[in-house]
């Protein structure tokens, strides 16, 4: 019996999660744009703040979701700007000149 109602627990839960992505990408993409993000920034932001609503839903949306899913006043941090910006710069293989005007304008983004 505690078996079964485990089982069913966990499918309640897992279906929540699958149902409340769809709503985490459009409330991301808005906060995206009321934060005027653009590019690998805004790309970043969204892929994070998706994956922070994700495990806030799979966690029952209780505190242990991350605070950034909670504080939409939260500003992408240049640490994120720069693993975003340099994922984009490695996958159109710039080198040189072109790489560090290409980094400098995705980070002033």
């Amino acid at each position: 019996m505690k078996k079964l109602l485990t089982l069913l627990a966990l499918g309640l839960t897992l279906s929540f999660g699958t149902a409340h992505a769809a709503d985490a990408s459009a409330d991301c993409a808005a906060k995206a744009a009321e934060k005027k993000l653009a590019g690998a920034a805004k790309a970043s932001f969204e892929k994070k703040c998706v994956a922070d609503e994700k495990a806030g839903a799979k966690a029952g949306a209780t505190a242990s979701a991350p605070l950034a899913a909670a504080t939409p006043d939260k500003k992408v941090t240049q640490q994120e700007k720069m693993k975003a910006c340099n994922k984009d710069a490695g996958e159109k293989k710039l080198k040189g000149d072109e790489r560090k005007k290409f980094m400098s304008d995705c980070l002033k983004a």
